[in-house]
């Protein structure tokens, strides 16, 4: 794009400044709309990354991202809908532009109407389901748990965080952030403080209550101090609670991240699943088991029922089925 067009592109958005190069452009906007969110640190970046992508998208097609018209948001989503994204994906795509227009003082076009009834046209065609991490059975659960090798350190390790994990209902940023000082232990089991999350942005502190099992083998709270032990006579008394291990099982002070825990989750209960799967699987089997929402929203620390509801993987028809109370 030629030079006046990116002057002419940095006097609209006040923010950016002229860009020599797109990727430069791009990366400052981005920056500047990560800045301007409010939430967990990862929807942050997603957001960023989104506003990014439509920014560079804009500058290859010689349009303004900022403010941007009808036009070029409906050429940008019809781009994404060839690129296969999923309706969750370009929605959230939209949500940036929305907020990066709102951030700048200037209307949306994702506010207006001929744009709605066109996001509404590409919601009907390419549909609306969304790809969720799948939930295992309890029975397969314990069944792993219980094969996991805990005469290494990584099994100690590994049984510890799937353990913790479920019974906890943890968000993987969660999981990957729980520090050993996070850790309160009592006689009834263990309380996780949790500084921040996804639904505590300000930081005013939520706990998530964790309950000895009956069995030792598969029992969350035992599991935890074990590893804890192993932590601590290696001199862990502080820091991150899941940590990778050098070569020869030899622990680091490296912080597992969400990653890591996904290719840990796999690698146990099988590559369909996610760590995320350990979250939606709790409430899963919370609510076949007939456990009202409130607690189960007491641990998820969801806000409404209705994401109770959206966590719920129910997907065999004769699971759940009222079908099979009628009395006849």
């Amino acid at each position: 794009m030629a030079r006046e067009e990116l002057a002419r592109l940095g006097e609209a958005t006040k923010a950016v400044g002229q860009a020599r190069h797109l990727d430069d452009f791009a990366e400052k906007a981005a920056r500047y709309v990560a800045a301007g969110l409010d939430g967990a640190d990862n929807t942050k970046e997603a957001y960023a990354g989104d506003w990014k992508r439509f920014a560079k998208w804009c500058l290859e097609y010689n349009c303004s991202p900022l403010p941007a018209d009808v036009p070029t948001l409906v050429g940008f989503v019809t781009y994404l809908t060839e690129q296969r994204r999923k309706t969750a994906t370009i929605r959230r795509h939209i949500a940036s532009v929305t907020k990066a227009h709102k951030l700048a003082g200037v209307p949306s076009p994702s506010t207006e109407e001929r744009f709605k009834v066109f996001i509404k046209g590409v919601t009907r065609v390419e549909g609306v389901r969304q790809h969720q991490a799948p939930a295992f059975t309890l029975d397969h659960f314990k069944r792993v748990i219980q094969a996991i090798d805990t005469s290494r350190p990584a099994g100690l390790r590994d049984r510890a965080l799937l353990l913790l994990g479920f019974s906890g209902a943890f968000r993987r940023e969660e999981l990957a952030n729980v520090n050993i000082e996070h850790l309160q232990f009592d006689a009834d089991g263990l309380l996780v403080d949790l500084p921040r999350s996804k639904t505590n942005q300000k930081g005013e502190g939520e706990e998530k209550a964790v309950f000895y099992s009956a069995d030792r083998r598969t029992c969350p709270v035992r599991a935890v101090k074990e590893w804890l032990e192993l932590l601590q006579a290696h001199g862990h008394s502080s820091g991150p609670l899941f940590v990778s291990f050098r070569r020869g099982q030899r622990l680091s002070t490296r912080r597992l991240n969400t990653d890591s825990l996904n290719l840990l989750v796999q690698q146990y209960l099988g590559r369909k699943f996610t760590a995320h799967s350990l979250r939606a699987s709790f409430v899963t089997i919370a609510k076949l088991k007939g456990v009202d929402d409130s607690k189960i929203m007491n641990q998820t620390k969801h806000k409404t029922t209705a994401m109770i509801r959206r966590y719920t993987r129910i997907d065999n028809v004769r699971q759940h089925n009222a079908a099979q109370e009628i009395g006849l």
